[in-house]
């Protein structure tokens, strides 16, 4: 199918500026369409993920999306959405940012198609833009009328204690410049994004049509809620990244693996290659057996290869096998066990200051006291590693310790605990 019928199907069409003439664009291979990524952290998230896909998506189906960094912008601050005005980062530190992502964006596409993408970024050509080219040949076209229709303006300016700077007043028009000039370097002639975003793209296709006399296009995406109303992507301790290194492979699993039964199926059109067919099963097998979450797990395992790769994933579910299955807890990566254990309590001792059982369960909290620690102990709710222990005098030697760094406790059925070596 047309990819533009494709994003309908998946829900993904939120706002579109000519439907007809967007689907005639896309159904021509090798068309130009661009979305831009501004700098406001070190990593993408998965709030980034439906633009990122989007592209993805297109280059699949035989086109040419471009990824746009937000060198210039994102030293501006897009007002969109937001109640107050940003703080400016440090020009070294977007810098530092916009590489990190560059380099995300560039192994996420190389994972997801087998080929190199073509990222951009905004500052090349912005930043040897003179104040009077500026005015002159981009603010002309811009009523301040027009400007204060958009929505991420009239949201601000009605508010007298917050109010717009003319830094970010001015937003729009950079980015309007942006749609302008990939549209005279590449053709390109639709730029897509969130739909926050619609007043944005929609002022680089007044600035094609101003300029150049010709058409772009705008297309956004609909801003993803949970059925219980939640804002998509947040989680208690806050955003999910797509860096490993600010979000495990085992959180990122877990976020997805913990999906309401009334949001799974959107979220396997929104962010997985699945087609239809395939949805349809899980769909059927969501109806008919919800209890075995085979929606949720492939929606799961599907994100987590497309950003970690099937390595990760395999170790993922192997620790969740372990923890919450019958798999073998020897075989778990030990990195991917601290990540699985990061909220439960930890104690470090040095190999000389291990102690008794009932002294380390005190020491985590995971018995009042000593007394009652050997009563629990006694009573066969101690595990070491998934093995139970039933002696209360016992010692843990090197032998306990997986790879030599960590061991696991649990007493019960939930109450876990994690013992390293200093």
């Amino acid at each position: 199918m047309n990819i533009y019928d494709e994003f309908k199907w998946r829900g993904l069409v939120n706002q579109v500026s000519d439907e007809e003439k967007v689907r005639e664009y896309l159904s021509k291979p090798g068309q130009y369409m661009y979305c831009g990524f501004d700098p406001t952290a070190d990593s993408l998230h998965i709030g980034n993920l439906v633009p990122l896909l989007s592209l993805v998506r297109m280059k699949r189906a035989g086109h040419e999306p471009l990824f746009l960094l937000g060198g210039a912008t994102g030293r501006i601050g897009d007002p969109s959405g937001k109640d107050k005005e940003r703080d400016l980062a440090d020009e070294k530190e977007l810098e530092a940012r916009a590489e990190k992502i560059k380099e995300q964006i560039a192994h996420f596409c190389e994972r997801n198609t087998g080929g190199k993408p073509t990222i951009l970024n905004n500052y090349d050509w912005i930043k040897n833009l003179t104040t009077i080219e500026f005015l002159r040949d981009v603010g002309k076209h811009y009523t301040v009328n027009w400007m204060m229709g958009k929505e991420s303006i009239k949201g601000r300016i009605d508010r007298d204690e917050v109010g717009i700077s003319f830094t970010e007043f001015s937003y729009m028009i950079l980015q309007g410049y942006d749609f302008y000039h990939l549209f005279k370097e590449y053709g390109c002639r639709l730029q897509i994004g969130g739909g926050d975003q619609w007043g944005n793209i929609t002022s680089g296709c007044e600035l094609i049509r101003r300029k150049a006399g010709e058409e772009g296009f705008a297309l956004t995406f609909p801003l993803i809620t949970t059925a219980s109303g939640r804002k998509f992507g947040k989680s208690e301790k806050g955003a999910i990244y797509l860096n490993a290194e600010r979000t495990s492979p085992y959180t990122f699993y877990q976020f997805w693996i913990n999906t309401d039964d009334r949001d799974v199926i959107n979220f396997l059109k929104y962010f997985t290659f699945l087609d239809q067919e395939e949805i349809a099963e899980l769909e059927k097998s969501l109806e008919e057996a919800p209890h075995l979450r085979e929606a949720q797990k492939r929606l799961a395992a599907e994100t987590t290869t497309m950003i970690h790769g099937k390595e990760e994933l395999e170790k993922v579910q192997a620790a969740t096998a372990a923890l919450f299955g019958k798999g073998d807890i020897k075989s778990v990566d030990v990195k991917t066990l601290r990540a699985a254990m990061e909220a439960a309590p930890a104690a470090e001792y040095a190999p000389s200051e291990l102690s008794d059982m009932p002294q380390i369960l005190v020491d985590l909290g995971l018995s009042k006291s000593k007394g009652q620690a050997r009563k629990d102990i006694n009573a066969g709710g101690l595990y070491i590693n998934n093995e139970r222990v039933d002696d209360a005098s016992y010692v843990p030697g090197d032998s306990d310790f997986l790879g030599g760094e960590v061991m696991l406790l649990r007493k019960g059925k939930k109450n876990y605990g994690l013992i390293t070596r200093k």
